[in-house]
């Protein structure tokens, strides 16, 4: 692995929609920073050249049979949490989260505008920031505009990312009204000396109401996230984190490593850097955690998910059907992404976008009646094939080299230096080789994105 050319990613987690969805958590601590792999190529090859008019053209020309998903960016919460990586505002008035809804549903109308007749969706994604601080009133009017402009199919998924801290009856009343039917529960840890290191200072009180109104308002598909690697936690207070977070028997779980990347986000300069654990104690308490997860009944999907057998995302990893996109893991079959909102990355069928990142610039695109796409990526034939690659191997640690390049029409011989760089891997005994298939060993888990890395044809190159 030491052969592997590993470069700094300079738009980094500042850049990004979600932790897991997140593009990029460099691993400081290791001396190795790679791409999460949510999307390929990374946003580190977007440019200025795709702008609106590219995704207005690329909208046009979706074909409306096909469902599509669509992620909502709400970058506000109540307080700022030192281990963030995410584009958010901190704001204690509900004022400039309206404001901000209004121009998203401006947004909305414009997008939709683009195609001849309503898009069919098949899922819908709040993300942020804190989705559940907007005033419930305003959830629901979202909602109803949205259902009003797309043809959100009965059935679909409706997800919303909670901040037990500050979720109400009010808003879980709201949820129930509008169909959400998953939540996913911001925890990271349960021990307080961790919560104080970080700013989060959460009960396990607040984490149980928050499940128990959830589960009470029919939102019964319910994701935790969990983080190791942050300052002063131990291999024992990850353990009886995991545990408490069974007690509550979420349907999966995310367990992320925490990224310390001062250089880029501010509010992480509060954290005491002698405090964070060394490598060997993040892979121990990362190891701990799996093992205590797979224990109680989680089966381990792709990188960093656990899931009951009957999640979604289990379901469909034994389908087939598993798949990994700017928002993470998902059940769904979408290969279209529509984001709206400021930093929000959609795709289409032949490249990504994103919107502007600032809150201020997205706002003055928007109010002038344009879409507020700032950079994007037009994929290549050997980007696809690349992708494809990727996205096996993070879904099902093996990837069919041969017919993903048959199915391309691509000639596997300009992966030769991808090869080189998998002979190395499989001299360390972390992948191995059967007829064109790649496999990554399953006690090998944790180098999943060093072999993903192999195929990444632009890592190491200088950002231009």
């Amino acid at each position: 692995m030491s052969n592997i050319v590993c470069e700094r990613d300079t738009d980094c987690r500042r850049k990004s929609l979600r932790a897991p969805s997140s593009i990029f958590v460099p691993n400081t601590n290791s001396g190795v920073q790679l791409p999460w792999y949510t999307i390929y190529p990374t946003i580190q090859e977007f440019s200025s050249e795709i702008g609106a008019h590219t995704h207005e053209q690329w909208l046009r020309s979706q074909g409306t049979d096909d469902a599509v998903s669509l992620y909502l960016h709400i970058p506000f919460c109540r307080s700022m949490c030192w281990y963030c990586g995410f584009p958010t505002s901190i704001t204690r008035r509900d004022t400039l989260i309206t404001n901000y809804l209004a121009m998203l549903r401006e947004e909305i109308r414009l997008v939709a505008e683009q195609v001849p007749q309503a898009l069919s969706v098949g899922d819908v994604h709040f993300g942020g920031g804190s989705p559940t601080i907007m005033p419930s009133a305003d959830f629901l009017s979202l909602m109803e505009l949205l259902r009003g402009r797309f043809a959100i199919e009965r059935g679909a998924t409706i997800a919303v990312e909670v901040d037990p801290r500050t979720f109400t009856t009010d808003m879980a009343e709201a949820l129930e009204r509008t169909g959400v039917n998953r939540a996913s529960v911001g925890v990271q840890s349960f021990d307080p000396v961790v919560q104080k290191a970080i700013n989060r200072i959460q009960s396990e009180a607040q984490v149980m109401t928050a499940v128990e109104n959830l589960r009470l308002y029919g939102v019964r598909r319910i994701n935790f996230d969990l983080m190791f690697g942050l300052p002063n936690q131990t291999v024992q207070s990850c353990l009886e984190s995991a545990m408490l977070a069974i007690a509550m028997r979420p349907d999966r779980l995310a367990v992320f490593g925490y990224s310390h990347v001062p250089s880029f986000r501010k509010n992480q300069r509060l954290i005491d850097t002698a405090a964070l654990p060394d490598i060997a104690a993040r892979a121990e308490q990362a190891s701990a955690m799996a093992d205590t997860l797979v224990a109680a009944g989680y089966l381990q999907i792709g990188l960093d998910h656990f899931a009951l057998p009957d999640d979604e995302l289990a379901i469909a990893q034994r389908a087939g059907r598993l798949r990994r996109n700017s928002l993470g893991y998902s059940a769904e079959t979408c290969s279209t992404v529509i984001g709206l909102g400021a930093s929000a990355i959609g795709r289409c069928g032949d490249g990504y976008v994103q919107n502007d990142l600032t809150q201020s610039c997205y706002n003055r695109h928007i109010a002038s009646g344009r879409l507020a796409i700032s950079r994007g990526y037009r994929l290549t034939t050997e980007d696809r094939v690349r992708a494809a690659i990727i996205e096996q191997l993070m879904c099902y640690l093996e990837a069919d080299i041969s017919a993903i390049c048959t199915a391309q029409g691509f000639d596997q011989t300009h992966l030769v230096s991808s090869a080189k760089q998998l002979e190395i891997l499989a001299e360390d005994g972390i992948v191995e080789f059967d007829n064109g298939l790649v496999r990554v060993r399953h006690e090998r888990r944790s180098a999943l994105r060093h072999v993903a890395a192999a195929f990444d044809a632009y890592l190491g190159r200088q950002p231009i």
